[in-house]
């Protein structure tokens, strides 16, 4: 895809290897194109200075003989994007922390001929994103993993055989990062298992049941049915009371405390 002209969105869950895939995109594409590699931390400045850094273009501006200032990010994105080059490729492995400024930034450097490789868990599915294409990094075996969490023991010096490695993999699932921890507390000797669960809202449930009971009550009221009338209004007070209760909690003791 890069080679053809493109741009591409790498799509593959945190920890599945798309830091590895992020490096070896880079080394691979090193001597063809310009690279630049730069994963945004919470500042503009540091984020556009990194990359006009590595594609080489001028971070300062001279104001007088011998004398430099740094940059604004304006003038930063205004330098890298005069000197943009169909030689140039961007190599972006958490994408999905990109600001709306940046990604609006790179759709201008998309059109003059920059090539991008970003990363992220999902698709954002707006602006800059628009504009790539799509692929989706297949999880690992579980052979692989088991190399993985194989490798990881040897590297901690844990004596581990094939039959424990594969009592421990369903823990690991597909994620090879997760497959590290996994041998890491296998390691210390922590035997707790870890369960990660989701759980349901069911608050509007909760709500839809609390409207029918409003319900009942206007049929009371319309119908002149005072049975209806005051089992709706009782089951709704009632409800209501509930649901509140449900919000008490006890006292919470910081950590550290």
């Amino acid at each position: 895809m890069v080679e053809s002209g493109h741009s591409v969105l790498v799509l593959g869950e945190a920890g599945s290897g798309v830091d590895d895939l992020a490096i070896s995109v880079r080394e691979l594409f090193e001597g063809q194109f310009t690279c630049a590699t730069e994963t945004y931390k919470g500042t503009t400045k540091i984020f556009f200075k990194s990359l006009a850094e590595q594609v080489g273009c001028p971070t300062e501006i001279e104001v007088g003989e011998g004398k430099f200032k740094p940059m604004s990010v304006d003038e930063m994105k205004d330098e890298i994007l005069s000197n943009a080059s169909d030689d140039w490729l961007f190599i972006l492995p958490e994408a999905k922390r990109l600001p709306a400024s940046i990604r609006y930034w790179l759709e201008d450097a998309i059109a003059s001929g920059v090539r991008v490789v970003a990363f992220s868990p999902i698709n954002p599915g707006r602006d800059v994103f628009l504009r790539m294409l799509e692929v989706e990094l297949e999880l690992p075996s579980d052979a692989h993993i088991r190399d993985v969490m194989t490798s990881e023991a040897q590297r901690l010096g844990l004596q581990i055989d094939q039959s424990r490695i594969a009592e421990l993999q369903p823990l690991a699932g597909r994620n090879p990062m997760i497959a590290r921890k996994v041998i890491q507390r296998e390691k210390l000797g922590v035997r707790q298992e870890v369960q990660h669960t989701q759980y349901i809202v069911i608050m509007p449930i909760i709500l839809a049941a609390l409207f029918s009971f409003a319900i009942v009550r206007f049929i009371g009221l319309g119908t002149n049915n005072k049975g209806l009338y005051i089992l709706g209004g009782i089951s709704l007070t009632v409800g209501m009371g509930l649901k509140q209760l449900g919000r008490v909690q006890g006292a919470r003791r910081k950590l550290g405390q």
